[in-house]
């Protein structure tokens, strides 16, 4: 909660930002048709101010104010006129500001689910040197055999799973994880790949 004296502060601030904003406004020449270029010119720093209001991150606001003009461009010749097209950018801006603060709120608010059977950073580093020499002898097989072994005893899943996984038959997921099981043991028993 914001004391009086804060809610004084914010209103100041929010006033100087008001001023700058209608002191850099130029007077558009009478009769001139405005562009892109020249929307762009007169009234990013005022979106981007205003962005940066909403997302409190300089980087981030600038993003969002680009993604505007770049929706602006897009809808370039179906604006009526050009306080149309400010009123565009400024919606614009302001929905892409909720957008990245809904994106926030969801990545702060994960949870990863809990994993009973996870190893520790400790437990990973020190594999047992059999362990080793099992992902050793995987790292000889060919890229199938490997998908097809690691599917099947790192990921659990079935023969069915697998095939369905990687697009080939359930009698290939057979007999290609028993040539790899095969492969596997001839390394680990110091004969070699064949």
């Amino acid at each position: 909660m914001i004391r009086d004296g804060g809610e004084n502060a914010v209103e100041q601030t929010l006033s100087r930002l008001r001023r700058i904003d209608t002191s850099r406004e130029p007077a558009p020449a009478p009769g001139t048709p405005r562009t892109l270029s020249d929307l762009y010119r007169d009234h990013r720093m005022r979106m981007v101010r205003l962005a940066v209001l909403l997302v409190d991150d300089p980087s981030t606001a600038e993003d969002v104010v680009q993604e505007a003009f770049t929706g602006l461009h897009r809808h370039w010749s179906g604006l009526r006129d050009e306080a149309a097209a400010v009123g565009y950018l400024r919606t614009a801006v302001v929905n892409g500001s909720r957008s990245v603060l809904r994106r926030r709120r969801t990545a702060r608010d994960y949870v990863p689910p809990h994993q009973v059977n996870a190893r520790s950073a400790e437990s990973l580093a020190m594999l047992s040197s059999e362990h080793q020499a099992v992902v050793d002898a995987l790292a000889t097989l060919p890229p199938r055999q490997r998908e097809v072994l690691v599917l099947r005893y790192y990921g659990g899943l079935s023969e069915a799973e697998i095939a369905e996984s990687t697009g080939i038959s359930r009698g290939t997921v057979k007999s290609t994880a028993s040539r790899a099981l095969e492969a596997v043991a001839r390394v680990m028993s110091g004969g070699g790949a064949r």
